[in-house]
């Protein structure tokens, strides 16, 4: 079905449906029904001259895009909160420096109101503008982070900063610092340039469910609660930003893997005792007071219940599979999706006529080669959405290897799942 019969449809059948008595946790605003609209920007249309990053300067060659972002920018400046296309994920942008529009985004997402906010800049001048003013009245960016910047901005990076009193501590939580990303996306650079402020964008979701990787999983979550989507087609990452304090007590750490793999800024200068948190050191401080978005909370979770199949022998994963299969299978008749990696699983019970019943009742999503952990990133959140979608009762997932991007995969399996299986 086209996104565009999609929108029609589920547009027609559900905008009347919107509960009015939308509550956030400590925010007591409800969310009011609104017409959602989707309109689509080709990136391509948008044009940054060069690889500047101090204050880049970028051109516009189709008067569609610049119309929606003239209307993106207004919606953005009355406060209003609207979906828009990164590289990582979508996000549910605000004025970072709007207390109003930050309370919006609590309340459209449903998000516990002490999970911080990442804020967005288009360029390093703007970021400077944020940070605490030195003896020259000039924001200073702490020199461990400038050798990262120069390698990895704009993209799928965010790092931890000492916090101005210019951003909200609503954004923060209160902690003395901010989480800041330079995102490459065209669309979402050129619109922060154009807004001349930064913006909160958390995922375009419910908070909890699968971060959307398409306009129409935004759709799907928050049609009636915000006024514009803009569509830029799939988003190329699929999982959220590496999150990267330098700053902090703890020495260089990966607080929430990403897009940027552990081993690409291992081999950075100064990079040699580079921590992943959870997997190298635990702090039960941090974990009630996190200072990033996606460290205390259950997220990325779809209605049917996920359980991960963490084995790295191919041949024990898949029979550890056959075993929960026949388990779910006693309890009753259920529909059970799984997320396969590397060969179909339905494929290879096929083949063998002793375990050709194995497959019967099953949906697959095939979420690419587990040699590649970028392509199963880009489709992991976009798989598990595709399985709720057909109803499954529950979903298997094959686990990979933390190398590379798996390190964000398997992070991200882990917090979706109810029962992890490992022996």
């Amino acid at each position: 079905m086209s996104f565009a019969l999609f929108y029609r449809r589920h547009f027609l059948h559900s905008r009347f449906l919107i509960p009015t008595n939308f509550i956030t946790p400590s925010y007591s605003s409800y969310v009011p029904i609104m017409n959602t609209q989707v309109k689509t920007i080709d990136p391509s249309t948008i044009h940054f001259s060069s690889e500047e990053i101090e204050d880049p300067k970028f051109s516009i060659s189709d008067p569609n895009t610049i119309s929606i972002l003239k209307e993106a920018v207004e919606l953005l400046k009355e406060d209003n909160v609207i979906a828009i296309p990164t590289e990582t994920v979508y996000g549910l942008a605000s004025n970072a420096l709007s207390l109003n529009s930050i309370k919006k985004i609590y309340a459209v997402k449903d998000r516990p109101t002490d999970n911080p906010l990442i804020v967005h800049v288009s360029s390093l001048k703007m970021l400077r503008t944020l940070l605490p003013k030195n003896d020259d009245n000039v924001g200073e960016i702490p020199e461990i982070y400038e050798q990262i910047i120069k390698k990895f901005w704009p993209g799928p990076l965010t790092i931890l900063l000492p916090k101005s009193l210019l951003i909200p501590s609503e954004v923060t939580c209160s902690l003395p610092t901010v989480a800041v990303r330079f995102p490459s996306h065209p669309i979402t650079r050129a619109l922060i340039s154009l807004c001349e402020f930064p913006l909160a964008a958390p995922s375009a979701n419910t908070s909890g469910k699968p971060s959307p990787t398409l306009a129409s999983h935004v759709f799907t979550d928050l049609n009636g609660k915000i006024p514009l989507i803009i569509d830029g087609g799939q988003c190329n990452f699929g999982v959220e930003s590496t999150v990267f304090d330098a700053i902090g007590s703890h020495g260089p750490v990966i607080l929430r893997p990403g897009g940027i793999t552990f081993e690409a800024l291992y081999k950075m200068p100064g990079m040699e005792n580079l921590r992943v948190y959870k997997k190298d050191f635990f702090d039960k401080e941090l974990e009630m007071n996190p200072t990033t978005p996606g460290m205390k909370y259950r997220h990325y979770s779809p209605d049917a219940k996920v359980i991960l199949v963490e084995i790295d022998d191919k041949d024990k994963s898949r029979d550890v599979m056959d075993r929960e299969i026949e388990k779910i299978r006693k309890n009753g008749k259920m529909t059970i999706g799984i997320l396969a990696t590397g060969t179909s699983y339905i494929s290879s019970k096929e083949k063998n006529e002793n375990n050709k019943s194995l497959s019967q009742g099953i949906i697959e999503y095939t979420l690419g080669d587990s040699m590649h952990p970028e392509q199963i990133a880009k489709e992991l959140f976009k798989g598990l959405r595709h399985l709720d979608e057909c109803n499954v009762d529950c979903i298997i997932v094959e686990g990979i290897s933390e190398k590379e991007e798996g390190l964000a995969v398997m992070n991200r399996l882990r917090k979706s799942a109810s029962r992890i299986i490992n022996e």
